[in-house]
């Protein structure tokens, strides 16, 4: 059944076979290495680096090179109609500005109202309970909306935070004109 030239076939088709496994194996070893680079100077010492990338770290404004915000007069520039269509994207889902409370307390009027000042809402945070006797100015606002967990840790509000100066102007004066 077998003859010699059917084994010497099949013997060359698995050696040609490995010969070929051997050779992609080599290239895909040539483009990806993996494991410690032979160019490393000493132990320890991270290897050079082919080429960078420029994600613009370099270049960001270190904290203290931050440019102030002069908030006073940004909150006189704030546009009420502007800050509705924000309230409406982002706070609109947890708040009204109608006296009905929702997943966080109604915000009309919140402007000069103390913090935790909604008696029937029941579910503020131990942090914002403890700031009950400080009154929510634009400026108090402004700071919060910026980002909520830093201004006041322990908060149970979950929003990351506006972190564009105009929309929490914008967002401030809206919230200055509902009562």
């Amino acid at each position: 059944m077998f003859d010699t030239m059917t084994t010497t076939k099949a013997v060359g088709a698995v050696c040609g076979s490995l010969l070929v496994f051997l050779l992609i194996g080599w290239a895909g070893t040539s483009l990806y290495h993996i494991g410690p680079s032979e160019h490393v100077a000493a132990e320890g010492e991270a290897p050079a680096q082919a080429y960078t990338i420029d994600t613009g770290e370099a270049a960001a404004p270190a904290e203290d090179d931050a440019p102030t915000i002069d908030v006073a007069a940004l909150l006189a520039a704030g546009d009420a109609a502007a800050g509705e269509d924000v309230f409406k994207k982002k706070c609109g889902s947890c708040h009204k500005v109608d006296g009905k409370d929702a997943t966080g307390p109604h915000l009309n009027g919140v402007v000069g109202r103390n913090h935790a000042a909604v008696a029937a809402f029941g579910g503020y945070s131990d942090a914002n309970k403890a700031m009950s006797a400080e009154i929510w100015t634009a400026e108090a606002i402004f700071a919060f909306v910026e980002s909520p967990k830093t201004y006041m840790p322990g908060t149970k509000m979950s929003f990351n935070g506006l972190p564009k100066p105009e929309d929490r102007a914008n967002l401030v004066a809206y919230l200055a004109t509902t009562k």
